[in-house]
Protein backbone atom coordinates (compact mmCIF):
# COMPACT_ATOMS: atom_id res chain seq x y z
CA UNK A 1 0.00 0.00 0.00
CA UNK A 2 1.36 3.42 -0.97
CA UNK A 3 1.87 5.71 2.02
CA UNK A 4 1.71 9.49 1.60
CA UNK A 5 1.41 11.64 -1.51
CA UNK A 6 3.53 11.05 -4.61
CA UNK A 7 4.78 13.54 -7.16
CA UNK A 8 4.05 12.63 -10.76
CA UNK A 9 7.80 12.30 -11.34
CA UNK A 10 8.10 9.80 -8.47
CA UNK A 11 5.05 7.95 -9.79
CA UNK A 12 6.53 7.69 -13.29
CA UNK A 13 9.84 6.46 -11.88
CA UNK A 14 8.09 3.44 -10.34
CA UNK A 15 7.61 1.92 -13.82
CA UNK A 16 10.31 0.37 -15.96
CA UNK A 17 8.89 -0.54 -19.37
CA UNK A 18 11.41 -0.63 -22.21
CA UNK A 19 11.85 2.51 -24.34
CA UNK A 20 9.66 2.50 -27.43
CA UNK A 21 6.52 1.24 -25.71
CA UNK A 22 3.56 3.26 -27.00
CA UNK A 23 0.80 0.69 -26.63
CA UNK A 24 -0.84 1.46 -23.29
CA UNK A 25 -4.28 1.32 -24.89
CA UNK A 26 -3.59 -2.39 -25.34
CA UNK A 27 -1.92 -3.16 -21.98
CA UNK A 28 -0.05 -1.13 -19.38
CA UNK A 29 3.16 -2.73 -18.07
CA UNK A 30 2.87 -3.07 -14.31
CA UNK A 31 5.02 -1.03 -11.94
CA UNK A 32 6.77 -1.51 -8.65
CA UNK A 33 3.66 -1.31 -6.47
CA UNK A 34 1.91 -4.14 -8.31
CA UNK A 35 5.07 -6.25 -8.50
CA UNK A 36 5.67 -5.86 -4.76
CA UNK A 37 2.03 -6.65 -3.98
CA UNK A 38 2.14 -9.76 -6.14
CA UNK A 39 5.35 -10.97 -4.49
CA UNK A 40 4.02 -10.37 -0.98
CA UNK A 41 0.69 -12.09 -1.59
CA UNK A 42 2.24 -15.15 -3.21
CA UNK A 43 4.90 -15.38 -0.50
CA UNK A 44 2.15 -15.55 2.10
CA UNK A 45 0.21 -18.05 -0.01
CA UNK A 46 3.31 -20.21 -0.53
CA UNK A 47 4.04 -20.50 3.20
CA UNK A 48 0.42 -20.71 4.36
CA UNK A 49 1.56 -19.91 7.88
CA UNK A 50 -1.10 -20.51 10.53
CA UNK A 51 -3.55 -17.59 10.57
CA UNK A 52 -2.02 -15.87 7.54
CA UNK A 53 -4.40 -16.92 4.78
CA UNK A 54 -7.31 -14.79 5.99
CA UNK A 55 -5.24 -11.68 5.24
CA UNK A 56 -4.52 -12.96 1.72
CA UNK A 57 -8.14 -13.82 0.97
CA UNK A 58 -9.72 -10.73 2.54
CA UNK A 59 -9.05 -8.14 -0.20
CA UNK A 60 -12.62 -7.26 -1.15
CA UNK A 61 -13.02 -4.31 1.19
CA UNK A 62 -9.62 -2.95 0.22
CA UNK A 63 -10.38 -2.92 -3.49
CA UNK A 64 -13.82 -1.38 -2.90
CA UNK A 65 -12.22 1.44 -0.89
CA UNK A 66 -9.57 2.00 -3.57
CA UNK A 67 -12.18 2.26 -6.34
CA UNK A 68 -14.43 4.45 -4.21
CA UNK A 69 -11.58 6.92 -3.62
CA UNK A 70 -11.18 7.45 -7.38
CA UNK A 71 -14.83 7.34 -8.49
CA UNK A 72 -16.94 8.81 -5.68
CA UNK A 73 -19.14 5.71 -5.60
CA UNK A 74 -19.73 4.22 -2.16
CA UNK A 75 -17.87 0.97 -1.38
CA UNK A 76 -21.09 -1.07 -1.30
CA UNK A 77 -21.87 0.18 -4.83
CA UNK A 78 -18.70 -1.49 -6.14
CA UNK A 79 -17.92 -5.12 -6.92
CA UNK A 80 -14.68 -6.59 -8.26
CA UNK A 81 -14.75 -8.04 -11.80
CA UNK A 82 -12.02 -10.01 -13.59
CA UNK A 83 -12.41 -7.93 -16.75
CA UNK A 84 -14.57 -5.35 -18.49
CA UNK A 85 -16.39 -7.91 -20.61
CA UNK A 86 -17.73 -9.90 -17.66
CA UNK A 87 -18.92 -6.73 -15.95
CA UNK A 88 -20.77 -5.66 -19.10
CA UNK A 89 -22.34 -9.12 -19.42
CA UNK A 90 -23.73 -8.74 -15.90
CA UNK A 91 -25.19 -5.36 -16.87
CA UNK A 92 -26.71 -6.25 -20.23
CA UNK A 93 -28.23 -9.53 -19.06
CA UNK A 94 -29.81 -7.58 -16.20
CA UNK A 95 -31.47 -4.91 -18.37
CA UNK A 96 -35.01 -4.81 -19.69
CA UNK A 97 -35.91 -2.45 -22.53
CA UNK A 98 -34.18 -0.58 -25.32
CA UNK A 99 -30.47 0.20 -25.05
CA UNK A 100 -28.77 2.73 -27.31
CA UNK A 101 -25.34 1.46 -28.41
CA UNK A 102 -23.11 2.13 -31.39
CA UNK A 103 -22.19 -0.93 -33.45
CA UNK A 104 -18.69 0.61 -33.67
CA UNK A 105 -18.11 0.15 -29.93
CA UNK A 106 -15.50 -2.29 -28.68
CA UNK A 107 -17.00 -5.81 -28.89
CA UNK A 108 -17.21 -6.16 -25.09
CA UNK A 109 -20.24 -3.88 -25.20
CA UNK A 110 -21.85 -4.97 -28.47
CA UNK A 111 -21.47 -8.69 -27.77
CA UNK A 112 -22.94 -8.34 -24.28
CA UNK A 113 -25.98 -6.53 -25.66
CA UNK A 114 -26.48 -8.94 -28.57
CA UNK A 115 -26.05 -12.07 -26.45
CA UNK A 116 -28.48 -10.80 -23.83
CA UNK A 117 -31.05 -9.85 -26.47
CA UNK A 118 -30.90 -13.27 -28.14
CA UNK A 119 -30.81 -15.29 -24.94
CA UNK A 120 -33.49 -13.62 -22.83
CA UNK A 121 -35.41 -11.44 -25.26
CA UNK A 122 -35.74 -8.67 -22.66
CA UNK A 123 -33.13 -6.27 -24.03
CA UNK A 124 -33.49 -4.58 -27.41
CA UNK A 125 -30.32 -3.01 -28.83
CA UNK A 126 -30.93 0.31 -30.56
CA UNK A 127 -27.92 0.60 -32.86
CA UNK A 128 -26.90 4.24 -32.91
CA UNK A 129 -25.48 6.21 -35.81
CA UNK A 130 -22.31 8.10 -34.92
CA UNK A 131 -20.32 11.07 -36.14
CA UNK A 132 -17.35 9.17 -37.58
CA UNK A 133 -17.37 6.81 -34.61
CA UNK A 134 -18.09 9.52 -32.04
CA UNK A 135 -21.18 9.63 -29.86
CA UNK A 136 -22.00 13.24 -29.05
CA UNK A 137 -24.95 14.84 -27.25
CA UNK A 138 -26.10 16.28 -30.57
CA UNK A 139 -26.18 13.06 -32.60
CA UNK A 140 -27.55 11.09 -29.64
CA UNK A 141 -30.50 13.37 -28.92
CA UNK A 142 -32.33 12.59 -32.15
CA UNK A 143 -31.95 8.84 -31.77
CA UNK A 144 -33.55 8.38 -28.37
CA UNK A 145 -37.09 7.08 -28.12
CA UNK A 146 -39.62 6.41 -25.40
CA UNK A 147 -38.52 2.75 -25.37
CA UNK A 148 -34.87 3.61 -24.70
CA UNK A 149 -34.15 2.87 -21.04
CA UNK A 150 -30.35 3.08 -21.19
CA UNK A 151 -27.41 4.29 -23.26
CA UNK A 152 -24.06 2.49 -23.29
CA UNK A 153 -20.79 3.90 -24.58
CA UNK A 154 -17.04 3.98 -24.12
CA UNK A 155 -15.90 7.17 -22.45
CA UNK A 156 -12.79 7.00 -24.65
CA UNK A 157 -13.30 5.21 -27.94
CA UNK A 158 -10.70 2.52 -28.67
CA UNK A 159 -10.63 3.27 -32.40
CA UNK A 160 -10.80 7.05 -32.57
CA UNK A 161 -9.35 8.03 -29.19
CA UNK A 162 -12.31 10.38 -28.75
CA UNK A 163 -13.18 11.42 -25.18
CA UNK A 164 -16.97 11.65 -24.98
CA UNK A 165 -18.79 14.55 -23.35
CA UNK A 166 -20.11 12.73 -20.29
CA UNK A 167 -21.86 15.79 -18.85
CA UNK A 168 -23.57 16.64 -22.15
CA UNK A 169 -24.70 13.05 -22.70
CA UNK A 170 -26.06 12.86 -19.17
CA UNK A 171 -28.15 15.97 -19.81
CA UNK A 172 -29.46 14.64 -23.12
CA UNK A 173 -30.53 11.18 -21.92
CA UNK A 174 -32.34 12.43 -18.82
CA UNK A 175 -33.22 9.74 -16.32
CA UNK A 176 -32.22 6.83 -18.55
CA UNK A 177 -29.39 4.66 -17.27
CA UNK A 178 -25.95 5.77 -18.46
CA UNK A 179 -23.60 2.82 -18.87
CA UNK A 180 -19.91 3.68 -19.29
CA UNK A 181 -17.17 1.36 -20.48
CA UNK A 182 -14.12 3.04 -18.94
CA UNK A 183 -11.48 0.59 -20.19
CA UNK A 184 -9.65 3.15 -22.32
CA UNK A 185 -9.47 5.92 -19.76
CA UNK A 186 -9.90 4.87 -16.15
CA UNK A 187 -6.96 6.06 -14.13
CA UNK A 188 -5.88 8.75 -16.58
CA UNK A 189 -9.06 10.79 -17.12
CA UNK A 190 -10.45 12.77 -14.20
CA UNK A 191 -14.07 12.19 -15.21
CA UNK A 192 -17.24 13.02 -13.24
CA UNK A 193 -17.91 9.31 -12.74
CA UNK A 194 -20.98 9.83 -10.57
CA UNK A 195 -22.86 11.16 -13.58
CA UNK A 196 -22.90 7.56 -14.80
CA UNK A 197 -25.19 4.87 -13.42
CA UNK A 198 -22.79 2.09 -14.38
CA UNK A 199 -19.00 2.24 -14.67
CA UNK A 200 -17.17 -0.89 -15.84
CA UNK A 201 -13.48 -1.32 -16.51
CA UNK A 202 -10.58 -3.70 -16.44
CA UNK A 203 -7.32 -2.82 -14.76
CA UNK A 204 -4.84 -4.15 -17.32
CA UNK A 205 -4.58 -0.99 -19.44
CA UNK A 206 -4.20 2.50 -17.93
CA UNK A 207 -4.32 1.53 -14.20
CA UNK A 208 -1.47 -0.92 -14.94
CA UNK A 209 -2.71 -3.59 -12.54
CA UNK A 210 -2.31 -6.56 -14.89
CA UNK A 211 -4.85 -8.93 -16.42
CA UNK A 212 -7.65 -10.45 -14.35
CA UNK A 213 -8.53 -7.18 -12.62
CA UNK A 214 -11.45 -4.77 -12.87
CA UNK A 215 -14.63 -3.52 -11.24
CA UNK A 216 -18.30 -2.76 -11.73
CA UNK A 217 -19.76 0.30 -9.99
CA UNK A 218 -23.53 0.81 -9.83
CA UNK A 219 -25.61 3.78 -8.77
CA UNK A 220 -28.52 3.03 -6.43
CA UNK A 221 -30.88 3.53 -9.38
CA UNK A 222 -28.95 1.04 -11.50
CA UNK A 223 -28.97 -1.55 -8.73
CA UNK A 224 -32.75 -1.16 -8.44
CA UNK A 225 -33.31 -1.60 -12.17
CA UNK A 226 -30.75 -4.30 -13.01
CA UNK A 227 -31.60 -7.93 -12.34
CA UNK A 228 -28.57 -9.93 -11.11
CA UNK A 229 -29.03 -12.82 -13.53
CA UNK A 230 -25.57 -14.27 -12.85
CA UNK A 231 -25.58 -14.14 -9.07
CA UNK A 232 -23.59 -16.85 -7.34
CA UNK A 233 -23.41 -18.13 -3.79
CA UNK A 234 -21.19 -15.23 -2.73
CA UNK A 235 -23.64 -12.66 -4.10
CA UNK A 236 -25.99 -12.78 -1.13
CA UNK A 237 -26.08 -11.02 2.24
CA UNK A 238 -25.77 -14.31 4.12
CA UNK A 239 -23.04 -14.67 6.74
CA UNK A 240 -20.41 -16.98 5.28
CA UNK A 241 -21.29 -19.57 2.65
CA UNK A 242 -25.07 -20.12 2.51
CA UNK A 243 -25.69 -23.79 3.26
CA UNK A 244 -28.91 -25.74 2.73
CA UNK A 245 -30.71 -22.67 1.36
CA UNK A 246 -30.57 -20.29 -1.58
CA UNK A 247 -30.98 -16.70 -0.30
CA UNK A 248 -32.04 -13.85 -2.55
CA UNK A 249 -29.25 -11.83 -4.20
CA UNK A 250 -27.79 -8.98 -2.20
CA UNK A 251 -29.28 -5.52 -2.62
CA UNK A 252 -25.75 -4.17 -3.00
CA UNK A 253 -23.46 -4.41 -6.04
CA UNK A 254 -22.02 -7.63 -4.59
CA UNK A 255 -24.98 -9.48 -6.15
CA UNK A 256 -23.19 -9.19 -9.50
CA UNK A 257 -20.57 -11.88 -9.01
CA UNK A 258 -20.53 -15.58 -9.71
CA UNK A 259 -17.93 -17.01 -7.36
CA UNK A 260 -15.11 -15.99 -5.05
CA UNK A 261 -12.70 -13.65 -6.85
CA UNK A 262 -8.95 -14.06 -7.13
CA UNK A 263 -7.71 -12.24 -4.01
CA UNK A 264 -4.25 -11.69 -5.48
CA UNK A 265 -5.83 -10.00 -8.50
CA UNK A 266 -7.87 -7.86 -6.12
CA UNK A 267 -4.70 -6.91 -4.25
CA UNK A 268 -2.95 -5.97 -7.51
CA UNK A 269 -5.82 -3.70 -8.52
CA UNK A 270 -6.01 -2.14 -5.07
CA UNK A 271 -2.26 -1.46 -5.02
CA UNK A 272 -2.36 0.17 -8.47
CA UNK A 273 -5.34 2.37 -7.57
CA UNK A 274 -3.92 3.33 -4.18
CA UNK A 275 -0.80 4.52 -5.96
CA UNK A 276 -2.90 6.48 -8.46
CA UNK A 277 -4.79 8.13 -5.62
CA UNK A 278 -1.47 9.10 -4.01
CA UNK A 279 -0.31 10.98 -7.10
CA UNK A 280 -3.76 12.13 -8.26
CA UNK A 281 -5.39 11.40 -11.60
CA UNK A 282 -5.27 15.10 -12.68
CA UNK A 283 -1.47 15.09 -12.36
CA UNK A 284 -1.19 11.89 -14.39
CA UNK A 285 -3.60 13.27 -16.97
CA UNK A 286 -1.61 16.49 -17.38
CA UNK A 287 1.63 14.58 -17.92
CA UNK A 288 0.00 12.31 -20.48
CA UNK A 289 -1.53 15.29 -22.28
CA UNK A 290 1.94 16.75 -22.76
CA UNK A 291 3.23 13.48 -24.18
CA UNK A 292 0.26 13.08 -26.51
CA UNK A 293 0.89 16.60 -27.81
CA UNK A 294 4.48 15.63 -28.58
CA UNK A 295 3.32 12.60 -30.57
CA UNK A 296 0.92 14.81 -32.52
CA UNK A 297 3.68 17.34 -33.20
CA UNK A 298 5.99 14.61 -34.50
CA UNK A 299 3.29 13.25 -36.78
CA UNK A 300 2.65 16.75 -38.12
CA UNK A 301 6.38 17.29 -38.69
CA UNK A 302 6.40 14.29 -41.03
CA UNK A 303 2.98 15.06 -42.56
CA UNK A 304 1.38 11.87 -41.23
CA UNK A 305 -2.40 12.38 -41.08
CA UNK A 306 -4.08 12.06 -37.67
CA UNK A 307 -7.61 10.70 -37.27
CA UNK A 308 -7.91 11.22 -33.50
CA UNK A 309 -8.88 14.50 -31.79
CA UNK A 310 -6.28 17.22 -31.32
CA UNK A 311 -8.07 19.27 -28.67
CA UNK A 312 -7.14 18.22 -25.11
CA UNK A 313 -10.81 18.34 -24.09
CA UNK A 314 -11.62 15.60 -26.64
CA UNK A 315 -8.71 13.23 -26.12
CA UNK A 316 -6.97 11.11 -23.49
CA UNK A 317 -3.85 9.01 -24.14
CA UNK A 318 -4.49 7.81 -27.69
CA UNK A 319 -3.20 9.17 -31.02
CA UNK A 320 -4.51 7.49 -34.17
CA UNK A 321 -2.38 7.83 -37.30
CA UNK A 322 -4.19 7.59 -40.63
CA UNK A 323 -1.63 7.03 -43.40
CA UNK A 324 -2.59 6.54 -47.02
CA UNK A 325 -3.58 2.91 -47.65
CA UNK A 326 -0.49 2.25 -49.76
CA UNK A 327 1.75 3.65 -46.98
CA UNK A 328 0.37 1.69 -44.01
CA UNK A 329 2.73 -1.26 -44.43
CA UNK A 330 5.72 1.07 -44.72
CA UNK A 331 4.75 2.91 -41.55
CA UNK A 332 4.15 -0.33 -39.65
CA UNK A 333 7.52 -1.67 -40.76
CA UNK A 334 9.29 1.55 -39.79
CA UNK A 335 7.82 1.44 -36.28
CA UNK A 336 8.71 -2.22 -35.93
CA UNK A 337 12.27 -1.75 -37.16
CA UNK A 338 12.87 1.01 -34.61
CA UNK A 339 11.38 -0.92 -31.69
CA UNK A 340 8.22 1.14 -31.28
CA UNK A 341 5.28 -0.85 -29.91
CA UNK A 342 1.92 0.18 -31.38
CA UNK A 343 -1.44 -1.33 -32.30
CA UNK A 344 -2.17 -1.64 -36.01
CA UNK A 345 -5.79 -2.39 -36.70
CA UNK A 346 -7.61 -2.20 -40.02
CA UNK A 347 -6.03 0.79 -41.81
CA UNK A 348 -4.92 2.81 -38.75
CA UNK A 349 -1.95 2.93 -36.37
CA UNK A 350 -2.74 3.58 -32.71
CA UNK A 351 -0.08 5.09 -30.45
CA UNK A 352 -0.74 5.57 -26.74
CA UNK A 353 1.50 7.18 -24.14
CA UNK A 354 1.51 7.16 -20.34
CA UNK A 355 3.08 9.24 -17.57
CA UNK A 356 6.19 7.04 -17.68
CA UNK A 357 6.85 7.57 -21.40
CA UNK A 358 10.36 9.06 -21.55
CA UNK A 359 12.59 10.95 -23.97
CA UNK A 360 14.20 7.89 -25.53
CA UNK A 361 10.81 6.70 -26.71
CA UNK A 362 10.21 9.96 -28.57
CA UNK A 363 13.66 9.66 -30.17
CA UNK A 364 12.79 6.16 -31.36
CA UNK A 365 9.42 7.34 -32.68
CA UNK A 366 11.08 10.21 -34.56
CA UNK A 367 13.63 7.83 -36.07
CA UNK A 368 10.77 5.59 -37.24
CA UNK A 369 9.04 8.58 -38.82
CA UNK A 370 12.30 9.60 -40.54
CA UNK A 371 12.57 6.12 -42.06
CA UNK A 372 8.93 6.25 -43.09
CA UNK A 373 9.36 9.67 -44.71
CA UNK A 374 12.48 8.54 -46.55
CA UNK A 375 10.81 5.38 -47.86
CA UNK A 376 7.63 7.11 -49.04
CA UNK A 377 9.42 10.03 -50.72
CA UNK A 378 11.40 7.80 -53.06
Amino acid sequence: MTSGPLSVEDYAARFEEEPGFLDFARVGPVGRAVQEELAAQYAALARARFGSLDAVVDQGGRVQDAVAALTGFRPEQIVFQPNTSQGLMHVMFGLTGGVGISAAEFPSLTFAAARAARSLGLLAPNWLDTDHGRITPGNLREQLSSSTVAVGLSLVDFRTGYLADLEGIRQVIGDRLLIVDAAQCFGVVDAPWQLADVVVTGGQKWPRAGWGTGFLALSDRAREQLIPVWSGFNGTDAEGVPMDEIPEPSRSASAFQVSDPDPVAQARLAAALEELAAVGVPAVNARIAERVSRIIDLADEFAIPIASPRAESERAGIVVLDPAPDQLTVLAASLHNHGVSATIRQDKVRLSAHASTEEETFSMLKAAFVSFGTATSV
